[in-house]
């Protein structure tokens, strides 16, 4: 039973107003190819970064200006802005959920009654 009741509460969630304009917000931002190269560029200087670190190396002044140039521009970036916000509101209604289950798990675990 409380497999099937999961399985309902991510329906719902997946339903959600919050998670619907995640969706959105994901699909606008993967549809722009600029801002994915932006992306891809970012993650793979990021990768080298942290290899960089692991071996104990500080990053170059390059390569800290590239950072620093590319997070700007990714950052300042609509498209990226707007699943920021989405996520943001995602965040919020898991949070939420999250809270009412550990509510609800709260009372049955004071419960006498056993329901299952």
């Amino acid at each position: 039973m409380v497999v099937e009741r999961a399985l309902e509460l991510g329906r719902l969630v997946g339903q959600s107003e919050e998670y619907q304009a995640l969706r959105r917000a994901n699909d606008r931002l993967m549809g722009e190819q600029e801002l994915r190269d932006a992306l891809e560029q970012l993650r793979s200087l990021q990768i080298a970064l942290a290899e960089r670190a692991d071996r104990g190396e500080a990053p170059g002044a390059a390569q800290q200006a590239e950072l620093d140039a590319l997070v700007g521009r990714v950052q300042e970036h609509p498209l990226y802005q707007g699943v920021v916000a989405a996520q943001a509101n995602f965040d919020k209604l898991m949070y939420k959920v999250n809270e009412q289950i550990l509510e609800g798990m709260k009372r049955g675990s004071e419960s006498r009654i056993i329901t299952i």
